[in-house]
């Protein structure tokens, strides 16, 4: 006679693993003042890998620079994406981060089958994606398009920083630091200012008390 045991049915355990190509996405410019959300998608190249990837803040401003070329020239393909100004304060910079990370998805030459997204959200895609708290630590590909995301943003302040050098974005990126706020205080705001930041708020409500003065 048969056992308890041996009748018993019992979970068998299996590993799902996706076939094919993984892209790892992250962005750029949730916080700052002014300017684009920026994101990035990166397919890599086991191949052909890339040395040295990590998050990108904590790589200094020369070594994510070489990174980003590197980056390009190795991966399998990569693409970068944003959302502007006027879609940020549309839709609020969480919806304008998706629309970004999904942008930059979309525009990858190679359609992955799996898509690792730093952070605890994801954005709404056709394949299958999941997120991955600190993920620009721990996964290569996220940690490359980490890398694309940061400096493709601070490049693009150094071109705003021309256009408008009385607000110093070169240094500060955008963000909310003392010398950013003076220059609202002083100033009042740029058509790159992000209007629904209170920040940017405050000192558009003072720029225009001035104007009626």
């Amino acid at each position: 006679m048969r056992s308890d045991k041996f009748l018993r049915a019992e979970q068998v355990a299996l590993t799902w693993e996706a076939p094919g190509l993984i892209a790892g996405v992250d962005e750029a410019g949730r916080g700052p003042l002014a300017g684009p959300v920026v994101a990035a998608a990166v397919i890599l190249d086991d191949r052909n890998p890339v040395k040295g990837l990590a998050d990108s803040k904590k790589l200094t401003a020369i070594r994510r620079d070489r990174l980003f070329d590197e980056i390009r020239a190795k991966a399998l393909c990569c693409s970068i994406a944003q959302a502007s100004v006027e879609e940020i304060d549309r839709l609020n910079i969480l919806q304008a981060t998706m629309l970004a990370m999904r942008r930059a998805v979309e525009g990858l030459r190679l359609k992955p089958s799996l898509v690792l997204v730093d952070g605890n959200r994801i954005p709404v895609l056709d394949m299958r994606a999941e997120a991955i708290v600190r993920g620009d630590a721990l996964v290569p590909a996220i940690s490359a398009a980490s890398i694309l995301a940061k400096v493709h943003r601070d490049r693009w302040c150094q071109d705003l920083d021309a256009r408008y050098p009385q607000y110093g974005f070169a240094g500060h990126k955008g963000y909310g630091t003392a010398a950013h706020l003076a220059a609202l205080h002083e100033y009042g705001t740029c058509p790159q200012h992000r209007m629904t930041f209170r920040p940017v708020a405050e000192a558009a409500l003072r720029q225009q008390t001035r104007t009626g003065e």
